[in-house]
């Protein structure tokens, strides 16, 4: 079979699988991901002897027990979801009586290309399987052993089930890369997940329709209003509770009104080990009240960057406006947070922020699928057509229109 009729043929056989079939291979999954724990922990360490501990994809890359029993914990979620398949999504009969409906089905074929995070491999494949597409992964030669025991754990488990191997496949060199990004008529979308300079290649050189999981250049704004025990909850953990995940906080924007609390957060960030990036302002308010060796001024790279490590920016504003300007300037449209006890700016700030997630009193870190109920993510999605924001099952879902007529006839 060439390479057009094995993929199509392997998307064809998993959308026509029951949706109770779809979900035993994913409980299955689950106990073979516990049982072989040993396996892929020791595949993973391969991987991590080759990377700098201090590398901020290290903490991306690695694999631990608990990290595997919320993986195998995360499938059976998928798993126990409802089909988003077949739903009936418009329903309307024409005055010439031609019954019109509008069904989700799924996508197809769909690529996700991914640097060094392994646990996508099993994200991607359940939520692909559960919504009735095939998929190619395309792992990052950081994760290349961990990826690859992965797949053949999959593998084994789509082959008791009588499925190839084309179900699931993992795509390992960088021709392979530029290979998925040009396979029209073969894949039907095309899924990046990593840094900016990823995603930027994808997009200019796919030949495939592309949903973009862009970077997240985070903000959390610290309003006049703010209540400061929140306040510091809420930054210390967008901030600290993961650096390496796209949803961590990379800009704290705090009003001038609430300066004098600024030593206080900043003590609790640095004493966590957090780097400082401040502006002028705040620079010189810091000055001798917390550890000066993690305090330097803000250079033009600060703002806008997607720091990915124990760094982050401070801006200081002078109203709400201020701080708007400065989200829509440096933000990339992932998540926006703000802490504040004023109704009426809590809500200015959520119609005006152009961002798929936008938080009132609560850190950017719940942007995830499975903190969203969705049982796991394909990705964060950054644009505006088609899908926004945690993208799962739904999102990885298209629709066709089903016609019924009685032999009517168009004039």
């Amino acid at each position: 079979m060439n390479e057009l009729s094995t993929y199509k043929a392997a998307c064809k056989l998993v959308a026509n699988l029951t949706d109770e079939q779809r979900s035993d291979i994913l409980r299955e999954l689950a106990d073979a991901t516990e049982a072989q724990s040993s396996k892929l922990l020791a595949a993973n360490a391969l991987d991590l002897v080759k990377m700098d501990k201090d590398d901020p994809r290290y903490d991306r890359l690695k694999l631990t027990e608990p990290r595997l029993h919320d993986i195998s914990h995360d499938l059976r979620k998928v798993a126990s979801l409802p089909s988003p398949l077949g739903r009936t999504l418009k329903h309307s009969v024409l005055p010439n009586g031609l019954e019109l409906t509008r069904v989700s089905v799924p996508f197809g074929v769909i690529g996700i290309i991914f640097e060094a995070r392994p646990n996508v491999c099993f994200d991607c494949f359940a939520l692909c399987l559960k919504a009735g597409n095939a998929c190619i992964l395309k792992g990052g030669s950081d994760a290349k052993e961990s990826c690859t025991a992965i797949i053949t754990l999959i593998h084994e488990v789509l082959h008791r089930h009588g499925l190839p191997s084309e179900c699931a496949a993992l795509l390992t060199s960088h021709e392979d890369t530029d290979w998925l990004l040009q396979a029209r008529g073969i894949v039907d979308l095309i899924i990046p997940r990593g840094s900016s300079r990823l995603i930027n290649y994808v997009r200019e050189h796919a030949q495939v329709p592309v949903i973009e999981t862009g970077a997240g250049v985070v903000h959390c704004y610290v309003d006049r209003a703010a209540d400061i025990e929140k306040a510091i909850a809420i930054v210390v953990n967008a901030k600290t509770r993961r650096v390496s995940v796209c949803n961590a906080l990379d800009c704290l924007i705090i009003h001038s009104d609430r300066l004098v609390d600024l030593p206080v957060i900043c003590q609790i960030l640095t004493d966590k080990g957090v780097h400082i990036e401040a502006d002028e302002r705040a620079y010189q308010v810091l000055q001798g009240t917390v550890n000066s060796a993690l305090i330097v001024k803000a250079n033009d790279d600060s703002f806008g960057t997607e720091f990915l490590s124990m760094r982050m920016a401070l801006k200081v504003v002078d109203s709400l406006d201020e701080a708007l300007e400065h989200i829509e300037c440096y933000g990339s449209g992932h998540s926006e947070s703000i802490v504040t006890e004023d109704p009426e700016t809590a809500q200015r700030f959520l119609s005006q922020t152009d961002a798929a997630c936008v938080y009132w009193n609560a850190p950017t870190s719940f942007t995830d699928g499975g903190q969203f109920g969705l049982g796991a993510e394909i990705g964060i999605s950054t644009q505006k057509l088609h899908a926004r924001g945690p993208m799962a099952l739904e999102e990885i879902t298209t629709y066709k229109w089903i016609i019924k007529g009685d032999g009517q006839t168009r004039k």
